[in-house]
């Protein structure tokens, strides 16, 4: 949690940086002061601690999150091969043409997707440069979007899990069975919300959220 809140306490002074660079004149950002050190160099010096703790936030983040989701895109590339019901003499899936069959197989296929797209945003986390500039927008997009994707493939998952269980019932105590099975697969859905929908916010608010300048602003002359 410490982590936590050196990544968005860096993100906090970075833009306020930012956006007063934005609107001093060019002059003032080759200033030295009485040590000879410019304002960029003088940053980066104190707040290196900040870097460092913020990095490692950051990489545990994208470590787990990987590989959750490259388990998710084990598992959902081998249920596409192993459909519920098999196949006919023919190769064909025996429930092809059945709702249920179709909402399986889109389900599986988005879980699929977004777990592929969550592991890349990830890896380009582990291996992006860790400078201050990075923390601004770069970082936190990627790590925004790589939650929101992981996300997504849980919950397709379980869509694609339950349809696959309504498919094997062949209507035989369908309602006794899949109504606690569709409870039961909202359970991890609902926690992974009720976890990191909260960090999602705050990322969010901390990289694309007002400014210490809330208004359109005349660079100084």
């Amino acid at each position: 949690m410490s982590y936590l809140c050196t990544y968005l306490n860096k993100n906090s002074v970075v833009k306020p940086v930012t956006e007063v660079e934005s609107i001093v004149p060019p002059i003032c950002k080759d200033l030295v002061n009485a040590d000879g050190k410019k304002p960029s160099e003088l940053f980066t010096e104190q707040h290196a601690n900040m870097v460092k703790e913020g990095e490692k936030w950051m990489k545990d983040t994208a470590t787990s999150g990987s590989f959750v989701a490259a388990l998710i895109v084990t598992i959902m590339f081998a249920t596409a091969f192993t459909i519920p019901g098999g196949n006919d003499e023919k190769g064909a899936p025996i429930f092809l043409g059945n709702d249920l069959f179709t909402v399986f197989i889109l389900s599986d296929s988005i879980s699929l997707f977004s777990a592929t797209t969550s592991v890349l945003m990830f890896l380009g986390i582990l291996t992006s440069q860790y400078a201050e500039n990075k923390f601004l927008t770069r970082l936190p997009t990627k790590l925004i979007i790589g939650l929101s994707t992981l996300f997504f493939s849980i919950a397709t998952m379980m869509i694609a899990f339950c349809a696959a269980i309504a498919l094997s019932l062949k209507e035989r105590s369908t309602k006794v069975v899949i109504i606690p099975v569709i409870l039961l697969a909202c359970v991890p859905v609902t926690l992974f919300v009720l976890l990191q929908f909260p960090l999602l916010v705050e990322i969010f608010i901390s990289t694309y959220g007002p400014g210490i300048f809330n208004r359109k602003i005349q660079r100084w002359n």
